[in-house]
């Protein structure tokens, strides 16, 4: 990717390290909880309420105009959501899983951020992700892009929001985008700035996520909607995390300061078939180096249908420990 002109006026902050923030310890995995957009206010409320009394660390929600799976179905706005979850819950962390450069410019994205990071009190984490072709950018008309065109796009998109939102003022001028003297004042609420989960499978965006992110997401193969069980994709998350550590060093950052979360939906099915699955689930991906289970909150049909008892019944199992991951995330700090 070409070298981008950047300008900027900084304000000072207190002090990070570049794209994490404490030393690795062994303490119990975090989890995370997806809720789709898919609910008139009155029942998402319940949902989301709910999910901070049940014990989860952290809820999320999809960013799309419209899912595939789901095209055709009631859908609301995910950041939209994700405000009004900040207003009915105190300790929730919340995020998008994940927003991408089909919807979103950098300038006007930033902004949203920084101010849902206000509402929430600090609490807002930004999952994102490339974007995939399909109804988010057909919608608009637009061109397809090919995958070396998506991940330019995606450096670009991640680097000037990273920039917007460390800096009071920037200027940049990319490929893809630009921007003159914006303007991001008060700041992010967390320091120094909203933390990044960002979901990469492939070396250019592992790459991308040692660089900028504080952690890094995967549901599987990037892609792909097969159903499976998550004990026969071990080797394949195996193979991930191998490669998520060679980017790390590459970009000459310490792994362990590199949270993982691993998404459990249709590749990595049957993990709230019961709570001992839930718990079996865990442990692996535990002792495989994840600091975050995320699972979704069971639907009546197709796709992620499940029984929302289960949730009940794992939730004593929330805050166990889950095994000692050889390589853990500090826990006090974000899911990101």
């Amino acid at each position: 990717m070409r070298p981008h002109h950047v300008t900027g006026v900084q304000e000072p902050r207190r002090a990070t390290p570049p794209g994490g923030t404490a030393a690795p310890t062994r303490r119990a995995m975090r989890h995370g909880v997806v809720i789709l957009p898919e609910h008139t206010w009155p029942r998402s409320r319940d949902m989301w309420r709910r999910a901070e009394e049940l014990g989860f660390d952290h809820a999320w929600t999809f960013d799309h105009l419209m899912w595939r799976r789901l095209r055709e179905s009631t859908w609301y706005s995910g950041l939209t959501t994700l405000t009004a979850a900040a207003a009915v819950t105190t300790r929730l962390r919340l995020g998008t899983l994940v927003a991408s450069p089909n919807l979103h410019h950098p300038v006007s994205f930033a902004k949203e951020l920084m101010t849902l990071d206000d509402i929430s009190g600090g609490r807002l984490v930004c999952g994102v992700g490339a974007g995939a072709q399909g109804f988010d950018t057909e919608v608009f008309g637009a061109a397809p892009l090919s995958p070396a065109e998506r991940a330019a796009r995606f450096e670009e998109f991640v680097e000037l929001t990273d920039l917007l939102l460390r800096k009071a003022e920037t200027s940049y001028s990319g490929r893809y985008y630009q921007a003159r003297e914006a303007h991001m004042r008060p700041g992010c609420v967390q320091r120094p700035r909203v933390p990044f989960a960002l979901a990469a499978g492939g070396p250019r965006g592992m790459r991308l996520a040692a660089r900028h992110a504080q952690s890094w997401i995967t549901v599987g193969v990037p892609g792909r909607f097969q159903e499976g069980r998550f004990d026969r994709m071990a080797g394949l998350l195996g193979d991930q995390l191998a490669r998520l550590d060679e980017a790390c060093a590459a970009e000459g950052r310490e792994p362990s300061t590199l949270a993982r979360i691993v998404v459990a939906g249709e590749q990595l099915g049957g993990v709230l078939e019961s709570a001992q699955s839930f718990k079996e689930a865990r442990e692996m991906f535990s002792e495989m180096g994840f600091t975050d289970l995320v699972v979704f909150w069971p639907r009546a049909d197709f796709p992620f249908a499940g029984r929302p008892e289960v949730l009940d019944a794992i939730a004593p199992l929330l805050h166990e420990g889950a095994g000692t991951a050889s390589r853990r995330a500090d826990t006090t700090t974000p899911p990101a």
